[in-house]
């Protein structure tokens, strides 16, 4: 058996319940716990929003030269490509199949991000492109980040401040301009802009319930959407009337996109929601259009556009205001009883009813006690407590 032992006790007296929170000081708090979640999360944040947007152009080409014929087809593949690497790559790490630690109650929280981040969103973007100019989507699509946060914000009640709300506002302007010539507001009838917009509240959502389960294996969640939602695309394709790209070469390529852009970039976000919550992953996560367009220019030729500059000056902005956040009070964390992969921080301090090796870290089902401490955090799964009014 193995202890970690707690923090020594600031308050303790006579009257004391045995069940009160330890309370530690800030120094009681390991200093690689405390900062060492704030690089991890946001290189994990910054990173899935490199592999996305560089998977947008090269989509773009496949989608351009008909492989495959049909945009719900190709969404499929790319789904699929991610769910099916991703499966290989979990068999390997683990020597066999695993359970991916989501517990019965988190089972909901899964399929609704499937059904609302793999098959409502996509359905709808495909509608909306098939109604709105491509720089009228790309402006509209802007609006995920938006409502991620503000679902985040006042859904969730994830705590905020000026500078959060004011990096994600430059963020998201450093995008509109990226999309913003004269004609960008053309628009050819209500239902484009219509559907352009729920694709955005449908993957919101997806973010925000991602977060619920977060803490699970990243591997496992991503692959999970990546087969459902890729089996429901390639299935709407076919019933359209679309089929397979002709040759292994053309196929493979649009399942390795898949796996790089969907697939790899959706374990990232979820590493980022875990460490960071969902309004900050989001907001990183939304300087995926300035990569692709920078990839556009650079690998396709395509003409730079006049707002490339502003567009990442204003990213590089709101990016810098996320990155100098400190957020730091005095906050009590409420007894816990879950299962996740964890270190023996400040906030994991259990014995050990199994045989352990020492090696972290692990996995197991653990009971978090009450505890009261200050130190730097950010709305990650171990810290969704309330701020107050």
């Amino acid at each position: 058996m193995h202890a970690v032992a707690p923090c020594a006790k600031i308050v303790d007296s006579p009257d004391q319940p045995s069940d009160a929170p330890h309370i530690c000081p800030t120094s009681a708090v390991p200093h690689n716990a405390r900062m060492k979640l704030l690089p991890h999360a946001t290189l994990y944040a910054i990173g899935a929003a490199l592999l996305f947007g560089a998977s947008t152009p090269l989509a773009k080409v496949l989608g351009d030269n008909n492989l495959p014929n049909s945009p719900f087809m190709l969404a499929g593949l790319l789904y699929l490509g991610s769910g099916l690497g991703l499966t290989l790559l979990r068999l390997l790490r683990d020597r066999g199949w695993q359970t991916g630690g989501i517990q019965r109650h988190e089972w909901p929280w899964l399929l609704g991000t499937i059904g609302f981040g793999g098959i409502v969103g996509p359905v709808l973007l495909m509608l909306g492109l098939a109604h709105s100019t491509a720089t009228s989507a790309s402006l509209l699509l802007n609006l995920e980040a938006v409502l991620t946060a503000l679902l985040a914000w006042l859904v969730w009640r994830e705590a905020t401040d000026r500078r959060m709300v004011l990096g994600m506002a430059l963020i998201v302007a450093g995008s509109a301009v990226l999309v913003w010539p004269p004609e960008a507001l053309t628009l050819t009838d209500w239902v484009g802009p219509a559907a352009l917009a729920g694709a955005c509240l449908a993957w919101a959502i997806d973010n925000n319930l991602t977060r619920q389960v977060a803490h699970g294996d990243a591997l496992f969640i991503a692959l999970s959407k990546g087969l459902l939602a890729g089996a429901v695309n390639c299935a709407l394709g076919w019933a359209l009337g679309a089929s397979l790209p002709a040759g292994w070469l053309p196929l493979g390529l649009i399942l390795a996109v898949g796996f790089l852009g969907y697939g790899m970039s959706l374990v990232l976000f979820v590493l980022a929601l875990r460490g960071l919550g969902t309004a900050r992953t989001g907001a990183y996560f939304s300087t995926a259009p300035f990569v692709g367009a920078a990839i556009a220019m650079i690998w396709l030729g395509e003409p730079a556009s006049t707002g490339l500059g502003l567009a990442g000056a204003l990213m590089a902005a709101g990016v810098a205001l996320h990155l100098s956040e400190r957020h730091t009070h005095l906050h009590t964390h409420a007894a816990q009883l879950h299962n996740h992969a964890h270190r023996h921080d400040s906030h994991h301090q259990h014995t050990h009813d199994l045989t352990w090796d020492g090696t972290e870290p692990h996995t197991h089902p653990h009971t978090h006690a009450p505890l009261t401490h200050r130190h730097t955090h950010f709305p990650d799964s171990l810290h969704r407590h309330s701020h107050g009014s």
